[in-house]
């Protein structure tokens, strides 16, 4: 059941994702041919009106096809009048962002609704008594509160981020100990003490930096509908930042390591629907998201590339030669696809080391 529930959620994010390009086609007057969930030779197809409706044989995406995205493509009048290249760049531009727009607000409806429903996630600053390890557990105490870390305080992700800057000699492998000591400066029973410990490394995938080897006590904050909505939007911001930053940094091997491709995110959206559903909705908010941040990448083929060219038209001031975004379209379906063999490459890599870990 798990299968079947994460392809309806993929199939979801392409019919909204499309859904978007056509309702704006349609709103600013331009000539839909088709709407196709899924790439391929239609298996099922019907026609309304003037647009043809199908679904293809292979599940990795979906198309609106809107007459004259072709320049070169010859029309009769009555259609050439509303074809894509014959509309100003605003409708363009609008009829393009459109697909990206509603995946960002379905990802901040899903958050805003699980904010709203389930409360914001706190964490303090004290010891728990859960998942304590050595080393910390030689020194620290379940209801230490944590002070500061080499004098870094108050926020947790800053002083992780500090213990992670002690590292150890050469290349880290799982366990080693930090060739620098930690400063922990905690408070125990209204008592100031202070510690030096070693750091050691953590292998697991996705944390992969030194640690001390301790979890926070955390809880729970109910949030009202403007606070689940300010929640959801920083979120979301954060989310926006580390994607873009995995991507600024792809040639580095530990940034390249992030990238998942479309078969990573199916099955981590399939098993988180079997540890909850709020967590799956979660996972689908994040994928809609970043489906969107990478839609709007400015290269062709992908939206953020064809609003790039209509917007370098409206500088320029008149159309800019196909043959140039011809060769654009080359370069840059070449980065998609090395993207997407990184992604891929990953994802088998995750798959033969254990799998994904969803919690």
């Amino acid at each position: 059941m798990s299968w079947l529930l994460a392809f309806a959620g993929f199939a979801v994010l392409i019919i909204l994702h499309e859904g978007g390009h056509f309702a704006a086609a349609k709103a600013v007057g331009m000539r839909v041919e088709r709407f196709s969930l899924f790439f391929g030779r239609p298996l099922v197809s019907f026609r309304r009106g003037e647009t043809e409706y199908g679904i293809g044989p292979i599940p990795l995406g979906g198309y609106v096809r809107i007459s004259g995205m072709n320049p070169r493509e010859t029309l009769p009048p009555e259609v050439a009048a509303r074809s894509y290249y014959r509309q100003p760049v605003w409708k363009r531009v609008v009829v393009i962002a459109a697909g990206p727009a509603v995946n960002v607000l379905l990802a901040f409806l899903i958050l805003w609704a699980l904010f709203l429903v389930n409360g914001e996630a706190t964490t303090s600053q004290v010891v728990s008594s859960h998942n304590l390890e050595q080393p910390a557990a030689r020194y620290l105490q379940p209801g230490d509160r944590l002070v500061s870390v080499d004098g870094v305080r108050g926020d947790v992700t800053a002083m992780a981020r500090q213990v992670a800057s002690h590292r150890c000699a050469g290349r880290p492998v799982a366990g080693c100990v930090a060739t620098t000591p930690a400063r922990l400066v905690v408070l125990r029973d209204g008592t100031r003490l202070t510690f030096d410990v070693r750091p050691r490394y953590d292998a697991t995938r996705g944390i992969e930096r030194t640690r001390l080897g301790f979890t926070y006590v955390s809880g729970t904050r109910d949030l009202g509908p403007v606070a689940a909505a300010g929640a959801s939007a920083s979120g979301m911001w954060d989310v926006t930042n580390r994607t873009l930053s995995v991507f600024a940094h792809i040639f580095q091997a530990r940034e390249r390591k992030q990238v998942g491709s479309v078969v990573g995110a199916y099955e981590v959206t399939r098993q988180s629907i079997g540890f909850s559903t709020e967590r799956a909705l979660e996972i689908l908010a994040l994928i809609s998201l970043s489906l969107a941040i990478i839609n709007l990448f400015p290269f062709l083929p992908l939206d953020g590339g064809h609003i790039f060219w209509a917007l370098a038209e409206k500088v320029r001031g008149r159309a800019i030669p196909f043959a140039i975004m011809e060769r654009a379209s080359v370069i840059g379906f070449a980065l998609v696809i090395m993207l997407f063999v990184i992604g891929l490459t990953n994802d088998i890599g995750r798959f033969q080391n254990g799998g994904f870990n969803v919690r």
